[in-house]
């Protein structure tokens, strides 16, 4: 595979950009993970010695995109029990965009840890990891892997880009802000032997410079829709919002030509399902209705409807033309970040731009236009008590927004939430704040206390995600989203054997009332509007599950729960106890229990079997995590502990493995499907 794009800039322009390139050592700015994620590295020999090495051949890039923690994001019920042909939601645009602006002749393999192994012997000549917060943790992982291993590893990607200095250490070179510039410096740089310590964007990058994505090195069909990029940055200043840190205020945009060719690649690919990850697309009106305009006459040209999402401001609901544009270029869904419907709250992050009209009649007014609305909402601000928690719930059911992130207000490093709680002594030390849809956050809140929050939190989606609310949400959108854009997309066959997966593994599973709930969205809909109520009930129930797992467990019972598997465990397996070939335990955590598991010698074959029994009815039963270490297997065991890792599959997300290095390339386990922890190696 050759790197390369046949719309780059020319190298004098490019030496004209690459002048904005400062010195190493000066502070980064961020990208979004969503867009350009950065990422590379080398093999770490003398630096004229790679140089020497490289002169007869072309150099092999591997950039690999870590697997993601469960998120309110994964929809991994929907992918594990409806779309078992798709592995995750969206695949690494930044790596594609990435792999583009390396030299033509350069090998590069994309490898997407959220649906295929990570190779755990390679003889690639850089190793890239890129990644957002949240996947900091398995991004740490992995650098140490591959450096362990001898390579020179670099990072990049947003997180890279806005914390630079947690990278300290891990890495021999990082790579900061937007890459259409500095990743090119850096290439140059390698093959010349002068690798830097760290590379940041500090000019303003022309969108026009970013090439085609290599959406041939991706699994497309893999994914339930493909990520374009038109813009970069913002207009407004919401306090919490890290977009205008990291791209600034100023819009800017690729030319409608630039999303043509893109259009073109992914259309010889198949794809029909695509996704616009600018944080909003609306930012420069004008040119987004050239796009919109583009887009329409597009599809009409290559007799094609292509099914587009993306993210927008609230405030697109005042521009009727602009409505009209978004049904008539197929947009069937729009994000849209209302976060509260209280104004002093709005008022007081920044957010004006939600103020311009009543929100509720916004949102209905965007579903007479056929389009549906996911949203974001936020509770934590300063205004906020813990009534706000019933005014959030009673607008989101007023609204029917089906697909509506809660999340607790999150201080994001470099933002001017955090600058100002910093100094008002609010933030709380080494709290995550990667993960904005978890069980915490990292500020302590003004008007309420910290675990009053966080418990109304949790009972909040709790009781959104009950199927009285999950139906009763679709009919309230219904009365008002009449002739939807969504069609479903897919082949008659398709769409059936989504039905039947639908029916029964969700709606008939839950008795009698879900399916009476059920057919009373249908009843109410018009037969064009099916195909949106179908997909709302499997993201509502996937919500739910991921809501009844993470938000719905009680950590006692959850303990009673593994240490009752661990009783049962100790019983059938009381010979390789005795013998300390197997050890198991269990611990309280935050949210439950976690189970451990340790192979140290021969296990006779039945205890595998009995184990996975039990343990799988666990996982399926609870929240509990497991982590099963293997220090010792014999070649006749490996059937058995292969067969016990195939059952546990489902569940994998809870599941860890700690796995000696020598024993895995004897074994099939796929870091996709179970975290395999590699920083032991």
């Amino acid at each position: 595979m050759s790197g390369g794009s046949d719309d780059r800039p020319s190298n004098t322009n490019r030496q004209k950009k690459e002048r904005q390139i400062v010195a190493p050592e000066l502070p980064a700015v961020g990208v979004n993970g969503a867009a350009v994620s950065p990422g590379g590295g080398v093999l770490r020999k003398g630096s004229s010695e790679r140089a020497c090495a490289l002169r007869d051949r072309a150099v092999r890039l591997l950039l690999i995109n870590p697997r993601f923690p469960e998120t309110f994001w994964s929809f991994r019920w929907a992918l594990n029990r409806v779309l078992p042909q798709k592995r995750a939601l969206n695949p690494p645009l930044g790596l594609a965009t990435l792999a583009a602006l390396c030299p033509r002749e350069w090998e590069v393999t994309i490898v997407d840890e959220n649906i295929e192994q990570v190779p755990l012997e390679t003889d690639v000549d850089i190793v890239g990891v890129c990644g957002m917060a949240i996947q900091f943790p398995r991004q740490r992982e992995l650098l140490n892997y591959y450096r362990g291993c001898g390579h020179f590893v670099i990072a990049g990607g947003s997180y890279a880009s806005l914390c630079p200095e947690r990278f300290d250490g891990l890495v021999d070179s990082i790579v900061a802000g937007e890459a259409e510039y500095i990743w090119p410096a850096f290439c140059r740089d390698f093959m010349a032997g002068s690798v830097r310590p760290r590379y940041r964007e500090t000019g303003v990058v022309e969108l026009s410079d970013s090439p085609t994505p290599r959406f041939d090195l991706l699994k497309l069909e893999k994914y339930t829709t493909v990520s374009l990029q038109f813009s970069r940055g913002c207009p407004y200043v919401c306090e919490f919002c890290d977009i205008i840190v990291m791209f600034g205020r100023k819009p800017r945009t690729k030319t409608p030509e630039q999303i043509g060719r893109e259009l073109d690649l992914l259309r010889s690919l198949g794809v029909r399902s695509i996704f616009f990850v600018d944080d909003n697309l609306i930012g420069h009106r004008p040119k987004a209705k050239a796009l919109l305009r583009y887009l329409a006459d597009y599809q009409k040209k290559h007799r094609i409807a292509f099914q587009f999402g993306t993210e927008a401001s609230l405030n697109l609901a005042e521009d009727e033309e602009l409505l009209t544009l978004f049904r008539e270029a197929n947009f069937a869904w729009l994000f849209i970040g209302i976060e509260s419907p209280d104004e002093l709250s709005l008022r007081e992050t920044g957010k004006v731009q939600n103020l311009r009209q009543d929100i509720l009649y916004s949102i209905h007014k965007i579903y007479r236009y056929g389009i549906d609305v996911l949203a974001g909402f936020i509770v934590g601000f300063d205004n906020d008590t813990l009534s706000t928690f019933d005014r959030q719930k009673r607008f989101i059911m007023d609204a029917g927004i089906q697909v509506s992130m809660i999340g607790l207000l999150t201080a994001l490093p470099r933002t001017p939430l955090h600058e100002r709680l910093m100094h008002e002594g609010r933030l709380i030390a080494e709290a995550d704040h990667g993960d904005n849809t978890g069980t915490g956050t990292n500020i302590l809140p003004k008007r309420m206390r910290y675990e009053e929050m966080v418990d109304a939190h949790k009972r909040l989606y709790r009781q959104l995600f009950s199927d009285r609310n999950i139906a009763a949400r679709i009919r309230n959108k219904m009365r008002h989203l009449r002739d939807p854009v969504y069609r479903g997309g897919y082949s008659l066959p398709q769409g059936l054997a989504i039905i039947v997966r639908l029916l029964t593994q969700g709606i008939f599973r839950g008795g009698p009332a879900r399916w009476f709930r059920f057919l009373g969205t249908v009843s109410v809909s018009r037969p064009c509007a099916w195909a949106q109520v179908i997909s709302d009930w499997i993201a509502g129930l996937a919500m739910q599950d991921y809501a009844a797992r993470r938000f719905g467990t009680d950590p006692g019972r959850e303990l009673d729960m593994a240490r009752t598997a661990l009783a049962y465990l100790r019983r059938h397996c009381a010979p390789s106890l005795t013998r300390g070939t197997l050890a198991v335990s269990t611990s309280a955590t935050e949210s439950g229990a976690h189970v451990r598991l340790r192979l140290k010698g021969f296990v006779e074959p039945r205890i595998f079997l009995r184990a996975g029994r039990r343990l799988e009815r666990l996982l399926r039963r609870s929240a509990v995590c497991l982590t099963l270490y293997v220090d010792e297997l014999a070649e006749e065991q490996r059937p058995h502990l292969e067969r016990l890792l195939r059952r546990l599959a489902q569940h994998g997300d809870r599941v860890s493995l700690r796995i000696k290095q020598t024993l895995l390339p004897a074994l099939s386990v796929d870091a996709s499907v179970f975290h395999l922890v590699l920083e032991d190696a």
